[in-house]
């Protein structure tokens, strides 16, 4: 009974588990942000092309 109670009030792991999710938030804006500039710049790069024949 004591190890569980230790258990259940041990906090290394949340810290870990909290890390690991902001890192995941992270990914996500980069990724979005990447697939957004990704579609301006193939735009930008379809205007340049139709700009020369």
């Amino acid at each position: 009974m004591k190890e569980i109670k230790r258990f259940l009030n041990e906090q290394t792991g949340v810290t870990s588990i909290e890390y690991a999710l902001i890192a995941a938030l992270i990914a996500v804006v980069i990724a979005g942000a990447v697939g957004l500039l990704g579609v301006k710049v193939q735009g930008l790069y379809q205007s340049v092309l139709d700009a020369f024949p």
